[in-house]
């Protein structure tokens, strides 16, 4: 099944036309003709089969035949992660939570950051890539790029950890999290967040976690801990 993404399409519409651009992507790139089937999503939930009624370039036109619902899933994974000195590898984290199940992404910028300024645009795009790739209904929340020391004292619901390299007591996060819950885990950049960072974040009640025994890239920690989650959830 080959899906489609659009934000506009609603519950209940019988039709629905797609602007120009994804209109001559349909018709033209992909040759999609009057009578085919195509599957559209709107990231909320949604499924809707239509079929082409016109096949147009300026405007493609659909009837809208079956409409169905994902339930959300009962857990809620937030990973707030400083981005990356080379915007490759963190896109390369987006595109594979989106496909694991994330449901949200805040960009944090925090004392060690190499990357202070986080355009969120592309990144929106290759979220919606991946989730249309791997058949997903709901479309993950990217969020505007926040100082950590704004974020940590933001109001968050549910279970709140910082993963970070420090030689302190910390917990095992596969072994604190629980299921069915809201999750929410601080990631840090390169150089690890600052002791000042760390402590800050305590204050706030975050729980210092460890992922594991070794030591990892920035997005490879927030792939192991999106990963972590889901795993539990299934």
């Amino acid at each position: 099944m080959q899906l489609f993404y659009n934000s506009k399409i609603k519950s209940n519409d019988k039709t629905f036309f797609f602007d120009k651009e994804e209109s001559k992507h349909i018709v033209k790139v992909l040759r999609k003709k009057e009578g085919d089937k195509i599957f559209i999503t709107n990231g909320l939930g949604f499924l809707f089969e239509s079929k082409i009624i016109l096949a147009s370039e300026k405007k493609c036109e659909v009837t809208i035949s079956k409409e169905t619902f994902q339930q959300p899933d009962s857990f809620y994974t937030h990973i707030a992660v400083a981005p990356t000195k080379m915007n490759d590898r963190l896109e390369w984290f987006l595109e594979k939570a989106t496909e694991i199940g994330i449901h949200e992404i805040t960009p944090i910028i925090c004392d060690h950051s190499e990357r202070k300024v986080y355009k969120i645009d592309r990144a929106e795009k290759i979220i919606q890539a991946a989730m249309k790739q791997s058949l997903h209904y709901f479309l993950p929340k990217i969020n505007e790029p926040i100082l950590l020391s704004q974020f940590v004292k933001s109001n968050i619901d549910g279970q709140k950890f910082i993963a970070h390299c420090e030689e302190t007591d910390k917990k095992s996060f596969q072994k604190e999290i629980a299921k069915n819950e809201k999750v929410t885990i601080l990631i840090g950049p390169e150089g690890d967040f600052s002791s000042k960072e760390i402590n800050l974040a305590i204050e706030n009640n975050f729980i210092p976690v460890t992922l594991g025994n070794t030591r990892l890239r920035t997005e490879t920690a927030a792939l192991v801990a999106c990963h972590t989650i889901a795993l539990l959830n299934e």
